[in-house]
């Protein structure tokens, strides 16, 4: 247990420049804390004393502001960055050096039975209000973007942004453009540039074909 307590507060200096004490960090970092009430409450499920597993989960939600179900399968090294609004489903899977941000939902889409809540491999970073649905794979080493909203599998090595989201980097090859949590792309900006050089365009042939008449 103190292993494990130990190694939860190492994963938030290496990732979280914020933290400036051992002591700050254990009382302020409510995803540390969100976690520790999830290993109770991982505990009693794994036992199948399922209510109170859910009992010590809802308090734990109540405290942190951060949903975890008891059935969910965590792996070492979780950080949970300002994770107000979290949600991650009973059948869900996170292997190890997981980052998520504030509003992340790993959850399902209402429709299946059994497994229906996303596998989410190691080394992945999902940005804040990332919506990642139904019960698929996010490969070792991808990025998931800010509001993005996945709902298909993810190749290992991917960066993927938008809604619905799409990849933009894969195995280190940009497929669209580069991952910035910040400057992402905006399809309805895009779409604009698009009509604006279509018009651009329809202006010119216009002219063209008033100059040929003219001539």
């Amino acid at each position: 247990m103190f292993k494990n307590i130990r190694q939860d507060i190492r994963c938030i200096f290496e990732r979280d420049p914020a933290a400036r004490s051992t002591l700050e960090v254990i009382l302020t970092y409510s995803g540390l804390h969100a976690i520790w009430f999830y290993r109770i409450s991982h505990k009693l499920w794994e036992k199948k004393i399922f209510t109170l597993a859910r009992i010590v989960s809802q308090i734990g939600r109540f405290f942190t502001g951060i949903e975890i179900h008891p059935g969910a399968r965590i792996g070492k090294g979780l950080f949970i960055d300002h994770g107000m609004g979290v949600v991650i489903g009973e059948t869900c899977e996170i292997g190890d050096n997981v980052t998520l941000y504030q509003g992340v939902t790993l959850g399902g889409t209402g429709k299946e039975k059994g497994k229906r809540h996303p596998t989410i491999g190691n080394n992945v970073l999902i940005a804040s209000g990332a919506k990642v649905l139904g019960s698929m794979k996010i490969g070792d080493n991808s990025k998931i973007g800010a509001g993005a909203i996945v709902l298909q599998e993810v190749p290992p090595n991917s960066t993927v942004v938008g809604m619905k989201g799409r990849i933009i980097i894969q195995d280190g090859v940009r497929v669209q453009q580069d991952f910035d949590q910040v400057n992402l792309p905006d399809p309805i900006a895009e779409m604009m540039r698009a009509m604006q050089r279509e018009i651009d365009e329809l202006r010119q042939e216009i002219k063209d074909l008033k100059e040929s008449k003219g001539e």
